[in-house]
Order: structure tokens, then C-alpha cells, then sequence
């Protein structure tokens, strides 16, 4: 399966054709007894789970057999199965089942479970089990184990791995085809962090500098990148590389004429990039939200207008769930009482900056035919990722703390992240890592140690408005490409990438070329022009991890080392190596302990974060230097952090008090109130936690539809203030009631079913809620103000990505991903809380600045829930769930279904719905050094 079987290459014409292929047994190395591997301190109670399968190369023969017989190669998709199952069989969950549905993530392969063993270099041995196709990697030498991590890689992920570093360099089409999809993803990551090849070895010199910690790191890069390069060569002349090379006409299927490129370090950084670009950033909505802002005052007056913008804001919302609920505070990125240096842009002036030059063919058509290897609003489209639950030991069945935790990376086929476990001088871990980045595990666990991250967000991306200039005296407009900088005229710096496709049988989007262009200043990159004042500006955005994006290298380095980390302390200064905006949990036999990752940039006194800011010294981060992209930081001490608190929520949520959130609608309801609830109540219950009871609460969690659980009561309690007349809609409120009672949840009725239970709540539920919003808000905001905010924060997150509500101009945060599993991270919910309570007559901490639903008033307020109801019931099956290219119209849980993306030729099967991270750990050691 890893020395692939040898196959004829077909011709692409015969793809459709019966499979001819002729086999060979490629030469296996003799077995190898199972290597001796660090100790292990978890004791058989630490699991994993990463579907659809470890196995992501598949040769020509190996898609044609997909397409043609529907086979798979070994290890595609043997941890989908177990993942899926999970939601029907929950409930009933024991300890001993809980490895019916996880890996066992101890560390090495007993004998009699080793699949294969190979040695592609005297020191590595890479040992493969029979359950999984994991590699197991055992280096005698610190340079043969990242070598075989690299070889491992190359093996299980080397078409993905080719992918991103061309997305990561804007450079996807040439390489993987024209397709509208393939353009919209290069088009936005060329947007967020454009490069050149100098820019990106500068990187890596500037990390060369940063002493004997980072110069290893870059030495075990070598060595990573000396294991893919080797695994290329041997399966190009041994033609077992990954068929995709084929049917994207880098190798000729016949003659084997072409290549693939091997990999250089600037590739780890282009890797790096996407990965910190979709994952690890934070901030840079400023001008949706100043458009917020200036909608709101032209609806309200100034004065009112500002506070209505400001609890719409919800920077620092006082019932929002936290991270850490102690007392502990953590000011960051708060609003000032008396913003400076704020510069809105005048209304209506706002245009987005040009970004594609000199289209020809194909490239000026907006649609193809071929969908593209991965979504084009991968990037744009707002997605939250991950959770995690983690208990301390002094609630816990044996002592030992537990924790339930992973990312949310998307649903691929192959995934984005592999499992390897590396064992090696200075190094012993097992868990993910993305794929062309598995030097080092990522996430995962240690001899007697398990960490995780969740993506925090916290705001290290601010927009200025820089004043446009002329050299020559000429008048200065919107288009003129120079800038002041501290007095002088400065031309901005014009970036470009040429991209040019042609047909394959892969993706038969006709010819096409375009130039992609980005102008940067010493205030960042340019993303639009308006005036402010009348006077023209380019808006700019400044990330602080822009030109960065390999620094965090040496953080994971030290999670990776045992010698490093074998306490919270220890775990929180690995942490604090880490640029990008994450939150970090860990747990060991005896502690757990949280800490908040990123370059959090000091701003001037004043400044407000969540507006764009003028342009000038006294506004700019203190200690900025626009050469190095540096600044003062916000200490470690001042980052939200925690050790042995009774337990740990997150879910994309907000991490501490006073910890500002960027963005808008992190409230009163947020997905992670799911997790409190649940871990709350186990917590407060008396009951001994135990890894089940936590996977369970997870599991309960990822089934629950948020709207159900924490808004649907005050909606059904506003109707019930009176009897409901109308049949129709009396019918739909008891189904509604009986849903809420069973659990709010989106569960099959059996599983295997393919139908939900409560179907019909669910899809009246799913119906209601964009005409609720538009119903209860728009009447008081007005249609200028209910678009600008639908352009700062979606009105809905289904699980099938549909039932969005209206978008605002050609840029809207109601942009979605279907089948991508992860879902309510970014809504109404909280607005729509918030305002029924205060029509209720309730208690509201941080309410909004005005009522909505009905003027106030309850009778006025039902009448609109229960039109907008009718309106919802109105609507047929086909119409909610509208179909694609996967599911007809009208099928409900076929909408909601996961679907691994296919990034190559082979494919998957769907699985029911699931709110979970892709990667899931299940741990509770009972031993430490």
C-alpha cells in the first residue's frame, strides 16, 4: 500500500474506460522485530481518531478502481466508520467501547500488530500497524527520524502536500487546473499573504538567527525535507507515485515523461502560511464594522447609533461563556471610552482593490463545469474549528485528570492533518500534523503529557487608511499608487503572481491566464481605497504574524521534547513560542493547564482595534517597524492562561474577561454554552467524570442544535403568552415544544436511518430562522444598517450550510461551506437572546442598545414570530434544503451530511451529521516521570 503496487499508466482517455492495469508485487524489506520505543505513562487510556484514513496516496490504477468498482486502498477510509458511528451509539457508550469508535494512541506497534517495517535510511525504521496504517517513526539520530517523518509524509499525503504549498503561493491554478473554485482559493490566500521567493528564504534566514533552538529546527527541516525528496524519486522511477500527477498532466501516464518538483524549505513556508492564514489569525473585520457604525448612525443619530453599534459589537459581552471562569482578567484590545486616530471611511466610497490584471481565455469566466479541488471560500468564508473538554483529576473516576480535545479542520479526502508518532533524539510524541509539516507532531500527546489547540482569534489584524499621494503634483485619486509614510510620498509595492492553465483530464476548464496583483505599504497590504474626509486612502492590513509565518516552529519543537515539557509551567513557555492565535490546553497525570498563543500587538494609547485607524506615528503599535514587521508584544504574563482550574471549555469562544473578541456576536449564546452546560452539569452532579461521561458530553454537544437548546425556549415562551389559534401553526409550536423536550437534537431515528427524529421541527427550525432575523431586526435597523451588519457577521450557520438570509453587495459574511460539519459558530443567536428576554421582561447583562422584536412589545413581538412562522411552514422541503451536486432537494439529512472533499481521485462516503473536531483525542494518564 505504501511501496505502492506498481501500475501500468493509462492513457487520461481510457479514464472512463474499463480498468487495464497490469500488477506487480513491489520488493517488501524483510520484518523487522517492533523497535523499542520511550516509555509510555498512559497506561492503554490515551485514543485518537482522525477519518476518513491515514492512506491519502492512490496511484493511477488505485482512482480508476475507485471510480470504476468503487475499491479503496488500504487505510482510505478505515477510521471514517468508527467516527461517524459515534453519534448513534453514544448514549450507551462504556469504557470498553469507547475503542470502537478511537484508536488506541499508545505509543509504538506490539509485535503482533505490525503491518509493515521499513527502513529507507540506516537510522529510521518506520513500522506501520495493521489496524490503521499509522507510521510508527524510530530514529537512531536526530537527522534519520525527521528524515522518516519526511519519507512517512511523502508516503501518506504527498499530492496534499503539493497542493498548498502552490495555494500558499498563489499558484494553485497552473497546477491543479483552471477551475473558478481552483481560482477563487489562490485568488484569497495571494490576498492574505503574498510573497516573493525571496521574501520567503528571508523568513527563514531571520529564523536561522534566533539561536541553537531554531538553528536544530531548521537542521530537522533539512532532514523532513531529504525524507519527501527521496520517497518522490523512488516512487517516480518506481512509478507508484499518486495517481493525480497523471490526471493533472505532470507525468505522462504512458511514457512516464514529466517529474514531480521536489520540495525546498521556501515550500514549508508557503505551507505555513495557509496553515496560520485559515487557522491562526484573528482581527482585520475593521471596515465591515466601521460600516456597522456609520449605518447605525445614520438609523439612530450619532450618539445612539454608537450604542447600538457597540452592543452589536459585543467585544466584551458580560454573559458570554469564557475559557476561564476564576475571576481572572486579562485586558487586551478593549474599546476605548474616547477612541483616537479613528478614520471611517465616507459612505458609500468604500471599493474593494483590484486583484486580477490581463485575463484571457477562461479566466474571465466567473463558472466552470470543473468544480475545483477545494472550496473556493475555504479562506473567506467564516468557519469556527474545534473544541475541547478537559476535567481536572480532583473530579475525576481514578484522580488523574481527563480531557476530550482536537481541531476543527474541515472534512478532506485525504484530511489536511496525518497521525505519526516520532520517537527520536530529543523527540517522543504521537498525534496530527498537517500535512507537509509533520517535522513535528502538532497536536497530540507525550510520554505522560496531551496537548491541544482551538483557534482563538483574538485580534492581531488592524486596518489603516493610509493617505494616497503623487510625486509629480499631480492630483491624487483613488487610483494613484503611491503613499505617505511619516512625510514622504512613497510608491506602494506592487506584488504579482502569473497564473496560466490548460485542460487535463482532471479539470477540463478551457485555457485561460491572469496576473495577480497586491500593493503593500509599510502599513500593510492594500485590500481597498475610499476617502476619508473627502481625501483618498488605501486601506491597508497589517497582520503581526505577516512575515513571521515560521516562527511558531519553535514552539511545537519544544511540545515534541520530552526533556522540555513535563509540567503546566513548562507546557505554558512552549506555548508562548507559538505566534499564531490559538488556545492551548494540556493534561498530564496530575495538572491541567491552559495558555492563549499569539503576537498580540501593542497599540497607542486610544487606539480602538475594532475601527480603522489613520495612518500616522501616533497611531501606530508601539516599537513598529515596517522593515522586520515587528513590534512590541503584549508580554506572556498579560495572555489569558490558567493551571488546574475545575475544568476547561472551548469552542472558538471567548477566552477570559476583559479579553476583547474581534469580530461581532460573541454573546449570550455561543456553541461552547453546548460544552459548559454539559461539563458544568457533570461537574456539579457529584458523579465521578470519566473519559465516557466526557466523550459523551462532547458527543451530545456536537448532535445539539443551538438554536433549539438555548433561543427556541424564550421564542416558544413569547407564543405562549396567548393561545395559538391557527392549526397550522399550533401543530408546528407543539412540534417545536416535543423537539426542544427531546433534546434539540439532529439524530437519526435509528442509525443508518437517514432520517431525523423531530425531521419536521427541524426543518421548520431551519426554515424560521433567517426570516426570524429578518423579521425581528430589520423593521428597527433599517435595510441599511440589517445589510452592513449582515455584512459583519452571518445571520445563520446550518449544518447544511443553506437557509442564510439575505447578503449584503458582493462581499457578505453569509458566504457558507456545505457538508463541512462545524457549525453555529457565527449567528444571530445572541441578538435574537438578548431581545426576546428584554421583551420578556428579563434580566439582560449587556443588552442591546435598543428593542427589536415588536417595539418591545410582547403581543406586537409574537405577532412577528408567528407571521414569520407561517412564512417558514409555507416553505416546501425542496425549498430548505434546495440540493446539490450530492444530496436531491429536499433531502434533509443528506444536507446536513459530512462529506469528506475529495483533494484527489478517490472518494468517500457520507456520514451523518456531526459538530466535531476532525481530529479527536480521548486521554487521562496515569503515571508521570
Amino acid at each position: 500500500m505504501h511501496r505502492r503496487i506498481r501500475a501500468l499508466r493509462l492513457q487520461a482517455a481510457g479514464l472512463t474506460a474499463a480498468l487495464l492495469a497490469a500488477f506487480t508485487l513491489a520488493a517488501v524489506p524483510a520484518p523487522k522485530p517492533t523497535p523499542a520505543v520511550a516509555g509510555d505513562l498512559c497506561g492503554g487510556r490515551c485514543l485518537d481518531i482522525l477519518p476518513p484514513g491515514e492512506n491519502g496516496n492512490a496511484t493511477l490504477a488505485d482512482i480508476l478502481g475507485n471510480r470504476v468498482f468503487g475499491t479503496r486502498p488500504a487505510h482510505t477510509d478505515d477510521q471514517l466508520a468508527p467516527y461517524a458511528n459515534l453519534a448513534a451509539a453514544y448514549p450507551g457508550l462504556t469504557d470498553a467501547s469507547l475503542r470502537s469508535f478511537f484508536n488506541d494512541s499508545s505509543f509504538g506497534v506490539p509485535a503482533d500488530q505490525v503491518a509493515s517495517t521499513s527502513s529507507p535510511r540506516s537510522d529510521v525504521t518506520i513500522v506501520r500497524d495493521k489496524a490503521t496504517g499509522v507510521p510508527h517513526v524510530t530514529g537512531t539520530t536526530r537527522y534519520g527520524t525527521e528524515f522518516g517523518a519526511g519519507y512517512a509524509a511523502a508516503q501518506d499525503r504527498l499530492w496534499v502536500m503539493d497542493l498548498f504549498r502552490h495555494v500558499g503561493r498563489g499558484q494553485l491554478s497552473g497546477f491543479a487546473g483552471g477551475a473558478a473554485a481552483n481560482r477563487q482559493l489562490e485568488q484569497s490566500f495571494w490576498q492574505a499573504a503574498p510573497y516573493t521567493e525571496q521574501e520567503l528564504q528571508q523568513q527563514i534566514d531571520a529564523i536561522a538567527s534566533q539561536g541553537p533552538r531554531a538553528q536544530q529546527a531548521l537542521t530537522d527541516a533539512h532532514a523532513y525535507l531529504d525524507g519527501i525528496n527521496q520517497y518522490i524519486n523512488e516512487s517516480y522511477q518506481g512509478r507508484y507515485f499518486p495517481g493525480e500527477y497523471d490526471l493533472t498532466g505532470h507525468v505522462d501516464p504512458i511514457t512516464n515523461a514529466g517529474g514531480i518538483e521536489p520540495f525546498k524549505l521556501t515550500d514549508l513556508v508557503a505551507l505555513a502560511a495557509v496553515i496560520g492564514a485559515l487557522f491562526g489569525s484573528g482581527g482585520g473585520g475593521e471596515l465591515a464594522s466601521a460600516q456597522v457604525k456609520a449605518a447605525a448612525e445614520a438609523q439612530y443619530g450619532r450618539s445612539a447609533g454608537d450604542a447600538v453599534w457597540s452592543s452589536l459589537r459585543e467585544a466584551d459581552d458580560p454573559e458570554a461563556v469564557q475559557t476561564l471562569h476564576d475571576g481572572q482578567r486579562f485586558p487586551y484590545a478593549q474599546p476605548p471610552a474616547d477612541p483616537q486616530g479613528v478614520a471611517m471611511p465616507d459612505a458609500g466610497s468604500v471599493v474593494p482593490e483590484q486583484l486580477i490584471y490581463n485575463a484571457t481565455g477562461s479566466a474571465t469566466q466567473s463558472t466552470t463545469k470543473a468544480p475545483g479541488v477545494l472550496p473556493g471560500n475555504l479562506l473567506t468564508a467564516k468557519h469556527g474549528m474545534s473544541n475541547a473538554l478537559v476535567v481536572s483529576g480532583r473530579y475525576t473516576d481514578d484522580g488523574h485528570p481527563v480531557a476530550v480535545f482536537g481541531p476543527q479542520t474541515g472534512y478532506f479526502a485525504p484530511q489536511l492533518l496525518m497521525l505519526e508518532e516520532l520517537q527520536g533524539p530529543g523527540i517522543s510524541a504521537r498525534g496530527a500534523a498537517f500535512a507537509g509539516l509533520s517535522f513535528y507532531v502538532e497536536l497530540g500527546r507525550g510520554q505522560d503529557y496531551a496537548w491541544s489547540a482551538t483557534s482563538a482569534g483574538q485580534d492581531i489584524t488592524d486596518t489603516y487608511a493610509v493617505p494616497l499621494c503623487t510625486t509629480d503634483g499631480s492630483p491624487v485619486t483613488l487610483a494613484s499608487n503611491s503613499y505617505l509614510w511619516h512625510g514622504r510620498c512613497l510608491p506602494l509595492e506592487r506584488l504579482e503572481q502569473q497564473d496560466a492553465w490548460a485542460p487535463t483530464t482532471a479539470d477540463s476548464t478551457p485555457k485561460g491566464s491572469y496576473s495577480l496583483v497586491m500593493y503593500r505599504s509599510n502599513y500593510g497590504l492594500v485590500t481597498a481605497r475610499g476617502t476619508v474626509g473627502g481625501a483618498p486612502v488605501a486601506f491597508t492590513s497589517l497582520r503581526s504574524t505577516y512575515r513571521h509565518e515560521v516562527d511558531s516552529i519553535i514552539g511545537f519543537q519544544m511540545l515534541n521534547d520530552p526533556g522540555v515539557v513535563h509540567d503546566p509551567a513548562s507546557f505554558q513557555q512552549a506555548a508562548q513560542n507559538i505566534d499564531y492565535t490559538f488556545n492551548w490546553f494540556y493534561a498530564d497525570s496530575r495538572d491541567t493547564a491552559y495558555y492563549n498563543s499569539g503576537s498580540n500587538p501593542v497599540r497607542a494609547p486610544g487606539v480602538d482595534p475594532g475601527l480603522p485607524v489613520k495612518a500616522e506615528p501616533a497611531y501606530e503599535w508601539l516599537g513598529f517597524d515596517p522593515a522586520t514587521n515587528t513590534a512590541r508584544y503584549t508580554p506572556p504574563a498579560e495572555h489569558p492562561q490558567s493551571v488546574d482550574q475545575d475544568y476547561y471549555v472551548s469552542w472558538n469562544n471567548k477566552q477570559a474577561t476583559d479579553y476583547a473578541t474581534a469580530g461581532f456576536g460573541n454573546g449570550s449564546v455561543h456553541r461552547a454554552n453546548l460544552l459548559d452546560a454539559r461539563v458544568k452539569s457533570l461537574i456539579g452532579s457529584g458523579r465521578k467524570v470519566t473519559r465516557v461521561a466526557l466523550t459523551q458530553a462532547m458527543e451530545s454537544a456536537a448532535l445539539t442544535d443551538l438554536r433549539a437548546e438555548d433561543v427556541l425556549p424564550e421564542l416558544l415562551q413569547v407564543i405562549g403568552t396567548a393561545p395559538v389559534t391557527d392549526p397550522a401553526l399550533a401543530a408546528a409550536v407543539q412540534k417545536l415544544t416535543t423537539w426542544r423536550s427531546d433534546g434539540g437534537q439532529r439524530r437519526e431515528t435509528s442509525a443508518g436511518s437517514h432520517t431525523y427524529a423531530d425531521a419536521d421541527a427541524i426543518r421548520t427550525m431551519d426554515a424560521w430562522w433567517p426570516l426570524l432575523a429578518d423579521g425581528v431586526f430589520r423593521p428597527g435597523l433599517g435595510d441599511g444598517l440589517f445589510a452592513a451588519l449582515t455584512g459583519a457577521l452571518q445571520i445563520n450557520e446550518s449544518p447544511s450550510g443553506g437557509q442564510t438570509g439575505p447578503t449584503s453587495g458582493g462581499v457578505s459574511a453569509n458566504e457558507s461551506i456545505p457538508h463541512k460539519g462545524s457549525a453555529f459558530q457565527y449567528g444571530w443567536w445572541s441578538y435574537l437572546d438578548k431581545d426576546l428576554r428584554g421583551v420578556l421582561g428579563g434580566q439582560v447583562s449587556g443588552p442591546l442598545a435598543q428593542p427589536y422584536c415588536g417595539g418591545g412589545s410582547v403581543a406586537a413581538c409574537r405577532t412577528v414570530l408567528l407571521t414569520t412562522l407561517k412564512s417558514a411552514l409555507a416553505q416546501t422541503p425542496a425549498q430548505v434544503y434546495p440540493g446539490d451536486g450530492d444530496c436531491s432537494a429536499g433531502d434533509q439529512w443528506c444536507a446536513d451530511t459530512i462529506i469528506q472533499r475529495p483533494l484527489g481521485g478517490v472518494t468517500d462516503a457520507k456520514s451523518t451529521w456531526q459538530n466535531r473536531p476532525t481530529y479527536q483525542q480521548v486521554v487521562q494518564f496515569q503515571n508521570h516521570r
